[in-house]
């Protein structure tokens, strides 16, 4: 109250008279610049300044939609639990040795894999190559249960991978590990039925994940006899009765 007097006395009248009708908000409050958001008397600048936030925020929403819709056109979508269906069968010509090593072979040189037929035997679409290592003698099956993984090879289209159980002597299922190319992605798993051990053998694929296979390798497959053969055209290497690529 000293000081307040004090700054009365030395005060013109005027500014007592100012000073006795200032509203307390004043006094008591920091100054306006401290806390109220920025303002600008001049309505056309803050104009430009609202203008050229909406502009901004339209421009990159803008930019985030073409892209986001750039990126659906391009990508065409999986269905991916569609089950797709595909046969193969696998010959051995007995002249490739498989599926031993080949110095056991006639040639007097070393060749792997067993052939790979379209399920019509009318197109050559490559080889199996892998490993299968002797499990268990069954006897009273009158066979034996190996442990494989190896691939199938598709020429340009690509390969799929495998693992599982092999048995000689009933169907079995070995998983689907992974794929290249159009099978990139691939999951599942592959029926094996022995045919003629060890020279023909049908298989059927069970694949999700990828996208729709090409109609060359959905040939309405033969029943699987032990007198099926791939036509002579296919066995030849005709242009017309392989893939692109075929794997030899």
């Amino acid at each position: 109250m000293a000081s307040s007097s004090h700054a009365l006395r030395i005060s013109p009248s005027s500014t007592v008279r100012n000073a006795s009708v200032i509203p307390k908000s004043f006094i008591a409050t920091p100054p306006t610049n401290a806390f109220i958001p920025f303002t600008s008397s001049n309505s056309s600048f803050t104009k430009n300044v609202n203008l050229t936030t909406t502009l901004s925020s339209s421009y990159f929403s803008s930019v985030q939609r073409k892209s986001s819709f750039s990126c659906r056109s391009q990508a065409e979508p999986i269905d991916t639990e569609k089950v797709q269906e595909l046969t193969v069968y696998e010959i051995n010509e007995r002249d490739r040795g498989s599926p031993v090593y080949l110095r056991l072979s006639h040639k007097p040189f070393n060749s792997l894999g067993d052939i790979l037929y379209t399920g019509d035997m009318e197109k050559r679409i490559g080889i199996t190559a892998g490993i299968c290592i002797l499990i268990q003698n069954k006897p009273k099956m009158g066979g034996d249960r190996y442990e494989a993984i190896y691939s199938f090879y598709f020429g340009d289209y690509g390969h799929i991978a495998v693992q599982g159980p092999y048995l000689t002597y009933e169907d079995t299922y070995l998983a689907v590990t992974s794929g290249s190319r159009i099978f990139e992605g691939v999951r599942g798993q592959v029926k094996l039925h022995q045919i003629v051990y060890p020279f023909k053998i049908s298989y059927t694929f069970y694949l999700r994940g990828i996208k729709d296979l090409p109609q060359e390798l959905l040939a309405k497959p033969v029943p699987p006899t032990p007198s099926i053969q791939p036509i002579l055209a296919a066995k030849a290497l005709e242009s017309y009765a392989t893939i692109a690529g075929f794997t030899d």
